[in-house]
């Protein structure tokens, strides 16, 4: 997993609550092996017309924003099923973090475990960068994960929390069995330790 240090970018806005993550990545292409073209499916449904090619009102769509690395959402992103793949489908595009006022549950920790920083922010705060990025697109915002911050295209900064577990293993580009596996000696002279000393549960 890489990791999350800091990271400015160009941000996209995208003006829709309770982005559910059948919206992010529709159900029919759960089965399609991820590779290196699986963040294509990222908003398909939205990002397409019928007949394949893209549609200009969407925003990822609109040249200022086709190489957004984060995104700017409304309340409630990442609602529904709790496909891990919708996390995929984001990081593959080239997204490593989505600002929003709350995130589904599940969703917000997928993200975590897999690289994705999801960054919760006050509505109003929200609500104001979208607009600045509509109003200057393709600007730029930075996410810094070690002190914790956004700062908007116009310089503001808004401090954000997470938790510190969670903080770290970004920081160091580690999911659960990465953390895990950073003490795999100790876990295995335990284990050897352990059957020395009670043989018979063996």
């Amino acid at each position: 997993m890489k990791p999350f240090t800091k990271l400015t970018a160009v941000a996209a806005p995208i003006d829709m609550a309770s982005v559910d993550t059948d919206k992010i990545v529709p159900a029919r292409f759960l089965r399609k092996a991820r590779g290196g073209d699986y963040g294509k499916y990222l908003f398909h449904d939205i990002r397409y017309r019928a007949d394949g090619s893209d549609n200009p009102d969407f925003i990822l769509n609109q040249a200022p924003y086709r190489s957004a690395q984060i995104l700017v959402a409304g309340d409630n992103f990442g609602c529904g099923s709790s496909r891990e793949s919708a996390v995929w489908v984001l990081t593959d595009y080239g997204v490593r973090s989505v600002i929003a006022p709350s995130f589904g549950d599940i969703h917000y920790g997928n993200a975590l475990q897999n690289g994705l920083l999801p960054v919760r922010l006050a509505g109003d705060a929200v609500k104001k960068l979208r607009q600045q990025l509509r109003e200057m697109p393709g600007s730029q915002i930075t996410v810094d994960l070690e002190s914790q911050t956004v700062t908007g295209p116009d310089g503001a900064i808004y401090s954000f929390d997470i938790d510190a577990s969670n903080k770290e293993k970004l920081l160091k580009g580690l999911d659960d069995i990465g953390l895990v596996m950073r003490h795999i000696e100790a876990i295995e002279a335990f284990e050897k330790r352990y059957d020395g000393d009670m043989p018979w549960l063996a």
